[in-house]
């Protein structure tokens, strides 16, 4: 079963990068960009996850599941929503720590010792096999990182709904832009496909759920998939030209 799950997930994942990386070469947004790498270190997660489960787990197979699926995805998906939100100034600054964090994080997984045995039959908790290098760098960059895309989903989302309220959604329609209400609803599915990818990681490293956990990978980024097609039909130029109060001027019109 974790084999199919996996199988599921990297397809999604892929579909998903080939989606944001398509929006990315059209418009060159850095965002976009962001999450395109993310998806892509997803994808090489639930790779592992599959070799491992098909093949058996060792030390390698492990390690590449535990960077690119614990590790480095979730903050570059963070990345997109800062600079989304906040802007490419804000937005380039972070590229350069996060990247320089990741590059620091892959080093010392690279170079952990195993702690424990690998069971091949069985994906393994980090605490049984990692020291407290590659756990801590696991638990602050995705905790951290999910805060960052759910906040910043829900913060967008309630902009939007007030932007709808005040009747820009009726505006919209005969645009070809998705509407202020429509976008709204896709930033809290997203924020809601994050916490399920955060509750797999609850699952696999406290009460030891590895069904569970492997669901949850299929399930989050399947949901994420879903908010993000929900703004797929128009771009930020297009609900830009969408008249709104100037007090509630939309956010960019891309996930949040």
């Amino acid at each position: 079963m974790h084999a199919a799950l996996a199988a599921a997930a990297t397809l999604v994942s892929l579909a998903f990068a080939l989606s944001t990386g398509e929006r990315w070469l059209r418009s060159r947004k850095r965002h976009e960009a962001a999450w395109t790498i993310s998806l892509v270190m997803f994808a090489l997660g639930s790779i592992s996850l599959w070799w491992g489960a098909s093949v058996g787990w060792g030390e390698w197979s492990f390690k590449s599941f535990y960077l690119f699926g614990a590790i480095l995805n979730v903050p570059f998906l963070a990345l997109g929503t800062i600079e989304l939100l906040a802007g490419p100034k804000h937005g380039k600054r972070w590229m350069a720590i996060i990247s320089m964090l990741g590059a620091f994080c892959t080093g010392i997984v690279v170079a952990a010792p195993l702690t424990g045995v690998i069971t091949s039959e069985v994906l393994p908790q980090g605490k049984e096999v990692f020291g407290p290098g590659p756990r801590i760098a696991a638990a602050v960059g995705s905790g951290v990182a999910a805060l960052v895309i759910i906040g910043g989903a829900v913060w967008s989302a309630w902009r939007l709904f007030r932007v709808w309220r005040a009747g820009a959604d009726t505006r919209a329609r005969g645009t070809g832009a998705p509407s202020p209400r429509r976008l709204a609803i896709a930033n809290l599915i997203i924020a809601a496909g994050t916490l399920i990818l955060s509750a797999g990681g609850i699952l696999n490293s406290v009460v030891n759920e590895m069904d569970g956990f492997a669901i949850s990978l299929v399930a989050g980024i399947s949901v994420i998939f879903v908010g993000f097609l929900l703004t797929s039909s128009g771009t930020s130029a297009q609900l830009r030209a969408v008249a709104e109060p100037d007090a509630w001027r939309a956010p960019n019109a891309d996930v949040a």
